[in-house]
């Protein structure tokens, strides 16, 4: 228990038999329940786990075939919630993880200030080390696309694993609608954001070790900026759909043809020899251009997520 709130760590693992042994043997002891899910393992990773398992009762192992590490998520957190635990950690199986941050994802939640916490890594200097410079500048470059389409403009470092959420959140979200892949975390990120549950980001040093990488940077970068689009024009949808998207649509149109009589205008006044005047209005033009251009983007998301996206998005009232 912690501070009076059962706690499940749901530990994804792939092919981590170097790691295992060590990242579960650090897990706090006021975790409750070490739930590892083995995500197709063709090493020894199961042989570690079911070793470590004899000392620790605390430990289920879940074997499932290979999925994705998000896929492997969802199956630790349903598991966390059919046991009946208040809160489910990740901690994943690479030892990434410190468990001495996990007080601060905690405490959050158990004090009722957010429904999701994440670690961010990206705050400050010391955060960073250990992190080589093309994987901040791609991670960066991730929380910018990752703003835009969750519309959680206050967080960072979104490719962060390690997070802790309240499992009552879990219950309303279709676990079965997530994104198994690697894109999993920024997937959840827009969801919570679309159903008014609160997200907060927590300081937390990268920490790096002998894991090796499998991700193949080409299809990665592919696969998750079509998910990033697809999100944004899922949550745009829904917003409007909320509001009404009559009124949206109306008011947008409105805005869209007092941009292009503002144009005509400028245009129609382009013969006037006074160099200052023409100045401010290329600049008025250029700002309804652009203005023009970003309703337009609004409004093809929001016509073609209405016309093909099909997704729940209840109300949720807790």
């Amino acid at each position: 228990m912690y501070r009076g709130r059962s706690l499940a760590a749901v530990v994804p693992a792939y092919n981590e038999e170097m790691l295992i042994g060590i990242t579960l043997e650090s897990i706090p002891e006021y975790v409750d329940m070490v739930i590892v899910v083995n995500d197709g393992s063709t090493d020894s990773t199961e042989s570690k786990i079911r070793e470590i398992m004899e000392s620790d009762p605390r430990i289920e192992l879940i074997n499932k075939e290979n999925g994705g590490v998000g896929s492997a998520i969802v199956e630790g957190y349903k598991a966390g919630l059919i046991k009946g635990a208040d809160i489910s950690v990740v901690m994943a199986g690479d030892n990434q993880m410190d468990p001495e941050c996990l007080p601060s994802l905690l405490d959050p939640i158990v004090e009722g200030e957010a429904d999701y916490t994440k670690g961010n890594r990206l705050t400050d200097g010391k955060a960073i080390k250990g992190m080589s410079a093309w994987r901040y500048f791609g991670n960066s470059l991730l929380t910018g696309m990752t703003k835009l389409s969750s519309g959680l403009w206050h967080i960072g470092d979104p490719q962060n694993g390690y997070t802790a959420i309240d499992n009552r959140v879990f219950e309303v979200l279709d676990p079965d609608e997530i994104f198994p892949w690697y894109g999993y975390c920024n997937d959840i990120l827009t969801r919570l954001n679309m159903y008014g549950f609160r997200v907060k980001d927590v300081r937390i040093p990268s920490r790096y070790g002998d894991e090796v990488s499998t991700i193949k940077y080409p299809e990665y970068m592919y696969k998750l900026s079509r998910l990033l689009l697809i999100q944004l024009m899922m949550r745009i949808t829904y917003r409007q759909r909320e509001k009404g998207v009559l009124t949206f649509v109306s008011v947008c149109l409105l805005s869209m043809f007092a941009c292009y009589i503002g144009i005509l205008l400028a245009l129609d006044y382009r013969v006037w020899s006074y160099v200052p005047i023409e100045f401010v209005l290329f600049v008025l033009y250029g700002a309804f251009l652009i203005v023009l251009v970003l309703f337009s983007f609004y409004m093809l998301l929001l016509v073609l997520g209405t016309l093909f996206l099909d997704f729940r998005a209840p109300k949720i009232e807790m």
